[in-house]
């Protein structure tokens, strides 16, 4: 029997449920970190804005964002085997910051992912409204589009994770062999007027609009965190999480990279950022018309809707750890993490998170908003931000671990990757909040409030840990340990 726990309850302190352990191995782990970055969508949607702005350039972009998150992940990773509970970067800012700044970070998590899933939802009707339209002539209205998807992810997310997993892997490996095959068709045909390298010369990597570049870069990578979330429901996670991060971040990034180089000799290095300012939402649906056939484009205009379902999926799964891991420190009422008795899931948590999806997306439509300008650009930009200042905080975290809480565990290696991953992640929030305006579309007031979201979140995350440190001491203790609290032996 459960019950919601008063602020000076202690039986809030009781462990949540225990989540389904052990059934996701390396491969599991890779299509939850790819699945949350919809690589399909990134490119059809995102990456020809990036070659509109930042010209031949935009696949080096890609590699760079990829090349920093490796670097993190030389310390992420070395730190993974000291760090029990089951929140990811939350677990890891409070073990490295504190227990302050953890709880500030966890907040800051389920904002982000929040913000995150539900805009995306936007996108999702979106694109099902026009496909539905194109192809078979119906007209649905978008806010029943978001509300079907919400129950079909609330359905997968319901089931357990090892069920997600094989959902996400099938429909990864159908987005993806789409853009292979698009790929392959321009690069087999010569493309335009031939294969060049002009996207990888220095002329192209120092493009003025470069910068503007390696925010939708970073955005990208979003489902980063992901091996270490589900470290609770991994075999072996001291060997499968370093695997799945280092071999999703690298195959994203050299996914990506070649991917949009396809597309630049596609239309030619000499005429591809023309062809995109003229058609931005179109341009990979051309390429793939005119190098594979239009059942192939009308294939992808399929599979981009699945890679959004692919992304909510994963989103989901994301902010039910999160809850999970609060419940069990003690912060949130207990009954919010318990697991489902059958599937192992942390179904209350999918619960909550629906219906908040519900109001938020009602909102908007009772508002008139556009799904896309309204829901899509102005919900997921604090969420865009604030991953991000997490990643920032984390490699932070992981220099000050290894520096003041245990030298031991510090290598010459995981501390230098440390320190240069703090140092450019920090420089990639700043060149990301510098260009907000491109993602939002919107006025630098709108824009001052989205980005505010983020430090206004750690402080609230930082006034609660202060009152949770002189009224619940036990619970402030707990913060970012999870339900059991053990070092780790190296």
């Amino acid at each position: 029997m459960t019950h919601t726990a008063s602020p000076d309850d202690n039986s809030a302190l009781a462990p949540a449920g225990e989540l389904k352990r052990g059934v996701l191995g390396t491969g599991g782990l890779v299509f939850m970190v790819v699945a949350a970055a919809a690589p399909l969508t990134v490119m059809a949607g995102v990456a020809p804005l990036g070659l509109m702005i930042g010209g031949v350039g935009a696949p080096l972009a890609y590699l760079a964002a990829g090349a920093v998150l490796v670097i993190f992940a030389v310390a992420f990773t070395r730190m993974t085997r000291f760090v029990s509970g089951g929140g990811a970067f939350y677990a890891y800012i409070a073990k490295g910051l504190g227990s302050g700044w953890g709880l500030a970070a966890a907040l800051l998590a389920l904002v982000s992912y929040n913000t995150l899933q539900i805009g995306v939802y936007g996108l999702f009707a979106a694109q099902t409204r026009a496909t539905l339209a194109d192809l078979f002539g119906i007209d649905v209205p978008w806010p029943v589009i978001a509300v079907v998807a919400i129950a079909l992810v609330l359905m997968i997310a319901w089931m357990g994770i090892d069920v997600g997993a094989k959902v996400l892997g099938v429909l990864l490996i159908l987005e993806s062999g789409i853009l292979v095959l698009m790929a392959v068709g321009i690069f087999t045909s010569g493309g335009a007027s031939g294969v060049d390298g002009a996207s990888f010369t220095p002329a192209a990597a120092f493009n003025p609009g470069m910068g503007a570049v390696l925010a939708f870069a970073f955005a990208a990578f979003m489902g980063f965190e992901s091996t270490a979330l589900y470290r609770r429901e991994a075999r072996d996670p001291s060997r499968t999480i370093p695997r799945a991060t280092y071999f999703a971040v690298g195959f994203m990034a050299l996914f990506y990279c070649v991917i949009v180089w396809s597309v630049v000799v596609g239309f030619g290095s000499d005429k591809v950022v023309g062809a995109a300012s003229e058609n931005v939402a179109g341009l990979f649906f051309a390429a793939t018309e005119t190098y594979v056939g239009p059942w192939a484009a009308t294939l992808m205009r399929l599979l981009v809707i699945s890679s959004v379902y692919a992304s909510q999926i994963a989103f989901h799964n994301a902010i039910t750890r999160y809850t999970h891991a609060l419940a069990q420190d003690g912060v949130l009422p207990a009954w919010i993490g318990e697991v489902h008795p059958r599937h192992g899931s942390p179904f209350r948590a999918s619960v909550v998170q629906t219906v908040l999806a519900v109001v938020v997306i009602g909102g908007f439509a009772l508002a008139g908003a556009d799904p896309i300008t309204g829901l899509l650009l102005w919900v997921n930009t604090p969420g865009v931000v604030g991953i991000v200042v997490l990643q920032a905080l984390t490699a932070i975290s992981c220099a000050v671990y290894f520096l003041r809480r245990n030298k031991a565990a510090s290598t010459p290696v995981a501390l230098t990757a440390a320190v240069a991953s703090a140092v450019l992640l920090a420089g990639a929030t700043y060149i990301l909040i510098s260009n907000v305006a491109l993602l939002t579309n919107a006025p630098a007031s709108v824009n001052v409030v989205l980005v505010g979201l983020v430090p206004a979140t750690l402080l609230v995350g930082g006034v609660l840990a202060v009152w949770l440190r002189t009224r619940r001491p036990e619970t402030y203790a707990r913060v970012g340990k999870g339900s059991t609290v053990q070092e780790v032996a190296a």
